[in-house]
């Protein structure tokens, strides 16, 4: 791979599907120089696309990441966690498992009111999205014209663990609702149904 190819994989896992045209303005090369890498990438087996009708006129075709490539992007020794939560289970049972969930999330919690600090909305808001950052979920932040915030997740590196027992998923939408507090969290995207990025709304309790 080249680096061309590798923004272009990197496009499609932070941003989702898009358009070789709108690949392009963003490599700053023509909509055809970008068509070009994402044909050498769907060879290869890297990338995919499906025809979307947009009004009377043809249809657009959306690049997308195929499962090979999502495997490019680290999930933190998944095998090993997979692993290790069906041994909790065997062992212990789900009580066990739930156990377990909730004293990450107090773990979690006691190192994050660290780094949040008594800052408003907005400063933990910022703050939160650096430390998903550092922890590898490629966060980005957005204010919207309503008052509220999106904050996005493009990147899972605890997916496997995911999969295997969604719990950690609502521990950590948990989490960001006592950090946030009193503003209002609700995941409007879930990458565990389909999304390609986890997406969250928070409200302040006052616009």
């Amino acid at each position: 791979m080249n680096a061309s190819t590798d923004k272009i994989l990197f496009l499609l896992k932070s941003h989702g599907p898009q358009s070789a045209a709108a690949l392009g303005e963003q490599l700053q090369m023509t909509s055809m120089g970008a068509r070009q890498h994402l044909l050498a990438l769907e060879q290869e087996g890297w990338v995919t696309f499906s025809d979307e009708a947009r009004g009377r006129g043809r249809p657009v075709r959306l690049w997308q990441l195929t499962e090979q490539a999502w495997q490019r992007f680290p999930d933190t020794h998944s095998e090993l966690t997979v692993q290790l939560i069906d041994n909790v289970r065997e062992l212990f049972g789900e009580e066990g498992m739930e156990r377990l969930i909730s004293q990450r999330e107090q773990q979690m919690l006691a190192r994050y009111q660290q780094s949040l600090g008594r800052h408003g909305l907005s400063g933990r808001v910022a703050a939160l999205k650096e430390l998903r950052s550092r922890e590898g979920y490629m966060a980005e932040i957005r204010r919207e014209e309503d008052g509220s915030w999106l904050l996005w997740e493009s990147h899972c590196p605890i997916c496997a663990a995911a999969r295997t027992c969604r719990g950690f998923c609502r521990s950590e939408l948990a989490l960001f609702r006592q950090l946030l507090a009193p503003a209002t969290v609700e995941r409007e995207q879930y990458l565990l149904e389909g999304a390609h990025r986890c997406l969250y709304r928070i409200t302040p309790t006052v616009l």
